[in-house]
C-alpha cells in the first residue's frame, strides 16, 4: 500500500476520531449510535496510523503535498494521483 495521505489529513483523522469517542460515550457506549460512532473511530485512527485510505486509492486521490516522496510538506488540496 502506497501512502496517499498527507500529515494534515492525518493529524484531522486523529481528531475526528477523538470526537466520535466523546460522541459515543454522549449517546452510551452500548447504544447503535456509540457503537457506529466507535467504528468511525476505529477507522479514522488505523487509516491514519496507516496513511493510506482506501477510497483515496479507488478515486486516484491523494493529499501528500508535491514532495511526497520525501514524507509529504504541506497539504494545498486533494489532486489526482499520477
Amino acid at each position: 500500500m502506497k501512502k496517499n495521505m498527507g500529515k494534515t489529513d492525518r493529524a484531522l483523522r486523529v481528531l475526528v476520531a477523538a470526537g466520535a469517542v466523546a460522541g459515543s460515550g454522549v449517546l452510551g457506549f452500548s447504544t447503535a449510535g456509540g457503537i457506529v460512532l466507535l467504528v468511525v473511530a476505529a477507522v479514522m485512527v488505523v487509516t491514519a496510523a496507516s496513511g493510506y485510505c482506501p477510497l483515496y486509492s479507488v478515486f486516484g486521490l491523494t493529499t501528500r503535498g508535491p514532495g511526497a516522496g520525501s514524507g509529504g510538506h504541506r497539504v494545498a488540496h486533494l489532486r489526482r494521483a499520477a
